[in-house]
């Protein structure tokens, strides 16, 4: 351990120990050379004599000094003088988001979403220095006391020469991807997969896989699906939740395979919380459950007992890596290869024509099995099957190209769809490049084909930056809710301000000092805004307590600009208007210190029926006409209807046993608030129904 006043490299004082980690120790010291404070990470005495050690020291700075970035944590120095091997760091005043999380028991999705989207900014830059880190987890991720987030330690990162990093990476198990816990590579989408769980368990409080053992966790990860998020955070957003699902898969293949999609994604979904834009790959259906083999078993079991888990009240913590080859103890060289021993060319000869061999017999088994009937393909009974679960793509009815309404405004639009027997239909609005009030992109998508009287949705361009406003003379709150409502983040800090000539304060409380970025910067949806928010002269202890009951809430809140914790309950009463303040803790005209707990209470403000609840009420019609199907003979019909709500699809007998005579008008009663469905068409021919075409159907309201 250093003592406080140790000067390093000359320029290097000791202030203050401030962390431990598994293999260093962390000091607030001051860089005297260019005046700053800065973290200073010295590597343990333990392991100052083991080369192997030492070596990996170095190259974690080596491998993070190459980072730049606002959302990783900077290196600075490395070096080491008299046997202390240091790396020198950007100092970060503030807590890790474990700690954080641990304060407030889970986020707000707004809140978790900006800190996902920030660190996948850190990993995106990583990503493209070719640095995997490998050891995502909150206790990893500091938040300042100014709202920035920073990732740090990439104490098992290398700066890899491939897409993948082979290794025997542990990593923290609860954040451990399902490759590195069996003992696999790590890449990029390791990192993801980490990063899945952090943002689970910031908006849940918890991890999804816990136990008692590191073994038991690592087969959780493995072989166990998660508890929905949504079962903890019942006002989860469903994009979200779905791009929690898709980082954290367990076949690689189906995770995102970038971060810039991860990003992508965590924007969308600040502006379309309950869109469902978030495409995972399918399951391949051939493959079973896959269970831990024993010697899989027995290799995590091995890694466990090297590594443990770290600590989630250390501010810093390092996972040390196995190297594939170690260093002879003796020599300090790596051991000789064994040789391979080389196949004798004889005895390829022989597998390959018994593989030639098969081949053939299998060909005449299936010859002579054709032959015999076995498969024959006019069999009624299998065509009839393969027609049922595979319901034939081509439609009965007339075909229509989608036409490119991208660009247009919404009259150009209907306009451009009046002569094409089609409709369209608003749907809301979204950030794209298309100029502001502009139609950004529409369902179906432009060249696809639909049907005769099919209402395509269309999305309404918010534009793609927002501009923050001057703010002079507009409150904090204000200005808050005008950028929270385009998708921008917004975190708040309160700070005294000296008097002008007249005794007043510079700035009145509730009002702006700055904003980070300043006004007029354009800023985008997902973007942090930090607001300093004055709270008037400084008092100290004594500052009076001001009048807010009859005030509106944002009033309110702007009128208490000096205090730092202020308390709302909502309550019934039909006698005041929503937001109104009906009573607050402390009597106006009351010497009270600012910094103590305030409480109001306001009258309960109605609750707005979202747009897709209010749609789904009532009665949902549809009178659609059917054409003739395809080779229809004249039997029997049978007609189902396919809707989906919510993710589940419903399958709903229309009519079966029915002769039917074409054309045929519909008249169905749908899903509240589904507009669209399909009407599947089956025939009576030898004594089985065939699938005759689909049609797709529009519903509406109509009470």
């Amino acid at each position: 351990m250093l003592n406080t006043g140790t000067i390093i490299a000359e320029r290097y004082e000791i202030l203050s120990k401030i962390g431990t980690g598994g293999m260093a120790d962390v000091y607030k010291a001051k860089d005297h050379k260019l005046n700053r404070f800065v973290a200073f990470k010295v590597l343990k005495p333990e392991f100052r004599e083991d080369r192997t050690f030492i070596r990996k020291f170095k190259s974690e700075a080596q491998a993070a000094a190459g980072l730049t970035h606002p959302n990783i944590v900077n290196v600075f120095d490395v070096g080491d003088e008299e046997g202390v091997y240091y790396i020198v760091m950007e100092l970060i005043e503030g807590i890790t988001l474990k700690e954080y999380i641990a304060k407030k028991g889970k986020l707000s999705v707004k809140e978790a979403t900006s800190i996902a989207i920030q660190v996948s900014m850190g990993l995106e830059a990583a990503h493209n220095h070719k640095i995997v880190h490998r050891d995502v987890k909150p206790q990893n991720i500091i938040i300042s006391t100014d709202g920035k987030v920073k990732v740090t330690d990439f104490g098992i990162a290398r700066a890899a020469s491939s897409n993948t990093i082979s290794s025997n990476v542990m990593g923290s198990v609860h954040y451990s991807s399902p490759e590195q816990v069996r003992g696999g590579y790590s890449d990029e989408k390791s990192d993801i997969y980490s990063l899945g769980i952090t943002i689970y368990e910031m908006v849940t409080g918890r991890v999804p896989y816990d136990g008692d053992t590191t073994v038991s966790i690592a087969i959780k990860h493995l072989q166990e699906e998660m508890v929905p998020p949504s079962e903890y955070a019942a006002d989860l957003p469903k994009s979200l939740e779905q791009i929690i699902y898709k980082c954290t898969q367990k076949s690689v293949d189906r995770r995102y395979s970038r971060m810039e999609e991860v990003i992508a994604d965590l924007k969308r979904s600040l502006i379309d919380p309950q869109g469902d834009f978030v495409k995972i790959n399918s399951v391949d259906t051939s493959a079973g459950t896959r269970v831990i083999t024993d010697k899989e078993l027995d290799k995590i079991k091995q890694s466990s007992n090297k590594k443990q888990v770290d600590d989630p009240e250390n501010t810093e913590s390092e996972t040390v890596e196995d190297e594939h080859v170690e260093e002879d103890t003796e020599t300090g060289k790596p051991p000789k290869k064994k040789k391979k021993k080389r196949r004798s060319k004889t005895r390829i000869v022989p597998i390959i024509l018994l593989c030639l061999g098969a081949a053939a017999l299998i060909a005449v088994i299936i010859y002579v099995i054709r032959q015999a009937g076995l498969f024959n393909e006019d069999d009624t009974s299998v065509r009839q099957e393969a027609v049922v679960t595979e319901a034939p793509v081509q439609t009965a009815a007339s075909q229509i190209i989608v036409p490119d309404l991208v660009g247009m405004t919404e009259s150009e639009a209907r306009e451009a769809v009046s002569t094409l027997n089609i409709g369209v239909k608003y749907v809301g609005e979204e950030t794209s490049e298309q100029p502001q009030g502009m139609i950004s992109h529409t369902e179906p998508a432009a060249g696809s084909e639909v049907e005769e009287n099919t209402t395509l949705r269309y999305f309404l361009s918010k534009g793609n930056s927002f501009e923050i406003p001057d703010y002079t003379n507009i409150s904090a709150i204000q200005l808050q809710h005008e950028l929270e409502d385009t998708g921008i983040i917004v975190t708040t800090t309160k700070e005294y301000v000296e008097a002008d000539e007249y005794g007043n304060p510079a700035v009145e409380p509730g009002y702006i000092i700055s904003t980070s970025p300043e006004a007029r910067t354009s800023v985008q949806p997902g973007d942090t805004v930090a607001i300093t928010v004055s709270r008037g002269l400084d008092f100290g202890t004594s500052a009076e307590m001001p009048e807010v009951v009859g005030l509106m809430k944002d009033d309110a809140l702007t009128v208490l600009g000096k205090f730092t914790d202020i308390n709302i309950i909502e309550v019934e009463n039909s006698d005041v208007q929503g937001g109104e303040v009906m009573s607050q803790s402390v009597e106006a005209g009351e010497a009270v210190d600012p910094d103590q707990s305030v409480t109001i209470t306001i009258s309960k403000e109605e609750e707005a029926v979202p747009a897709a609840e209010a749609a789904a009420e009532g009665t949902w019609k549809s009178n659609n006409i059917l054409n003739t199907p395809d080779d229809f003979q004249g039997g029997e019909i049978k007609l189902e209807l396919i809707q989906e709500s919510g993710g589940v699809q419903t399958v709903t007998t229309i009519t079966e046993g029915t002769v039917l005579e074409f054309p045929y008008q519909l008249d169905l009663t749908g899903i509240p608030g589904v507009e669209e469905g399909k009407v599947m068409i089956y025939e009576m021919i030898d004594g089985s129904y065939q699938a005759k075409g689909q049609y797709t159907i529009t519903f509406s309201r109509v009470d």
